[in-house]
């Protein structure tokens, strides 16, 4: 039989699935990055109480199997051609369970839940945190190792994994007990899954995976002992870290049938940076998602935080270690669906159209912050809100003003990027599902002043997920083929009013009032929760 020059039969294929907020995908790909199948299913979210978050680890994983089995039925090829499975996750939803049995002792809790608020509010103001605060500063003023800087202006956020799991071993009295006889792993996700599909024998996680937990020290590339120490965290629960590209070990053959090489783990932010071929210092990737995220490659050293910007392990392969810095808003599609949920419109792709139906919003202004402000505000208790109601307000000037909110914050992050990291920007790339509204795009790059690329695969991730794990098999030689291998969709570039200036160009006088009005209302809307209470 004809074989590539890598030495695989010709018709091999490479297995990615990206575990997203709402959805699983599973992709089939070819040689030529080109998706030969395809297989979703959602992810049921479970809300047992206001503010909390959950899913079911086994209806996961169950999840995970049937997209995998209709991605391959769909692509009309056999388990057998798959020769890598590469496996991207939403980062910092966890669970616990019994190295022995496999059963969870809870749901999995969401990066989105909030149960952990008070407890982190109460540390962030503590006295004890002020100390540590102090040490670091003082420790940095000595040694000028910048990881001491950015212990000084450390805070804890919800979204991280730590006081969240603090929460679960407060509560769950099985797992206390698992802890004292040393019978409990923890994971995020992608550890679950890979514990699952070895039927137990692997208990690890990937350096984009860990980095992104909140309980992982990025300077010193290890799980961070003095903050487990601090907390009187268990280390026994933690999974083996590994390098992304790293042979897992293979699916249990009871499951597909036959043993597939798992050969990468990868958080899902950084695999959508893999898959737009961020590889290069000052290359950035907007993800307009569930939330809306800007990562920039900041190269070999990790990016020290002022104002809210997290520095990640992007992906670590042989040597190499790339570093990350993210700044998030987390609600930004979420918004979306709830007005598509409201009845607001019926489809998503009619929002475009309906944004441009109106010369504006008709001073409405939205803030999409269902779990609270990120960065660069980074206040937990905000909550969300239209602001600027008035009896000619109509569902178009609503849903412009919830789209105009989403390209705003990208401009804010964008801006805390510039001003923290000052970092050359090389280029800029776009994906995520809300990239496919035009006047998100649009104005987007006209706020920023920078073209935006937007790809042909909208949902990235899965693609990046594929790229690392087919690296990791000789299926692709090296990163300069992934290059060749990525396209093109659309380029957007600023519009006349926006194209001199600085770096952030110049908004037009219609969106200068407009940003003021926004930022207003962000201001108006935080400390809401803490007020009521």
């Amino acid at each position: 039989m004809a074989t590539q020059r890598n030495g695989f039969k010709k018709e091999s294929f490479i297995l990615s699935v990206d575990v997203g907020t709402t959805t699983i995908r599973c992709n089939v790909f070819d040689k030529g990055a080109k998706i030969r199948g395809t297989c979703s299913s959602k992810v049921v979210l479970l809300y047992p109480e206001p503010g909390l978050v959950e899913l079911d680890p086994e209806e996961l994983f169950n999840g995970f199997i049937a997209v995998v089995k209709g991605a391959v039925q769909d692509a009309g090829v056999k388990m057998s051609q798959i020769v890598s499975l590469g496996i991207a996750t939403q980062r910092g939803t966890f669970t616990t369970w019994d190295r022995t049995t496999g059963r969870p002792f809870h749901n999995f809790i969401s990066y989105q839940d909030l149960r952990a608020i008070e407890s982190v509010t109460s540390w962030n103001g503590s006295y004890t945190m002020k100390a540590v605060q102090g040490a670091m500063r003082l420790l940095y003023l000595v040694s000028r190792q910048k990881r001491f800087l950015a212990g000084s202006v450390l805070v804890f956020s919800p979204q991280q994994v730590t006081f969240r799991l603090l929460w679960a071993l407060t509560h769950c009295t099985q797992l206390r007990q698992a802890v004292a006889e040393d019978t409990c792993c923890f994971g995020t996700i992608d550890t679950w899954l890979l514990f699952k599909l070895t039927k137990g024998e692997v208990h690890a996680t990937d350096y984009s995976n860990a980095s992104s937990t909140g309980m992982f020290d990025p300077y010193q590339m290890c799980w961070s002992g003095p903050l487990f120490s601090m907390l009187s965290l268990p280390f026994s629960i933690l999974p083996k870290v590994e390098d992304t590209i790293h042979s897992f070990g293979s699916t249990h053959s009871s499951i597909f049938g036959v043993s597939i090489p798992i050969m990468a783990l990868i958080a899902d932010q950084q695999a959508a940076m893999y898959g737009e071929c961020c590889f290069d210092v000052g290359n950035v990737n907007i993800t307009m998602g569930t939330g809306a995220f800007v990562d920039i490659n900041t190269g070999s050293k990790p990016h020290t935080p002022v104002a809210g910007l997290y520095p990640l392990v992007g992906w670590k392969i042989g040597e190499e270690v790339v570093y990350l810095a993210e700044g998030n808003a987390a609600d930004t599609g979420t918004a979306i669906k709830w007005a598509q949920g409201l009845e607001l419109f019926s489809d998503v792709q009619e929002t475009s159209a309906m944004a441009y139906s109106v010369a504006n919003s008709d001073g409405v202004c939205f803030v999409p912050s269902f779990s609270g402000l990120q960065a660069p505000l980074n206040d937990p208790t905000a909550c969300a809100s239209f602001m600027g109601l008035t009896p000619s307000t109509n569902k178009c000037h609503l849903v412009r003003a919830i789209l105009e909110s989403v390209a705003f914050s990208v401009r804010q992050l964008y801006q805390t990027m510039l001003r923290e990291t000052c970092i050359p920007v090389t280029k800029i790339r776009v994906d995520g599902g809300v990239c496919t509204n035009d006047f998100v795009m649009q104005l987007t790059t006209d706020l920023i002043g920078r073209k935006l690329t937007r790809p042909v695969h909208h949902e990235i991730s899965c693609l990046g997920a594929a790229f690392v794990a087919g690296l990791g098999v000789g299926f692709w030689k090296d990163q300069e083929e992934l290059k060749r291998l990525h396209t093109t969709d659309q380029i957007f570039v600023p519009r006349q009013a926006a194209r001199c200036g600085t770096e952030l160009g110049v908004v037009s006088a219609e969106y200068e009032a407009v940003l003021r009005s926004w930022e207003k209302a962000l201001q108006r809307s935080m400390g809401w929760y803490s007020s009521r209470a």
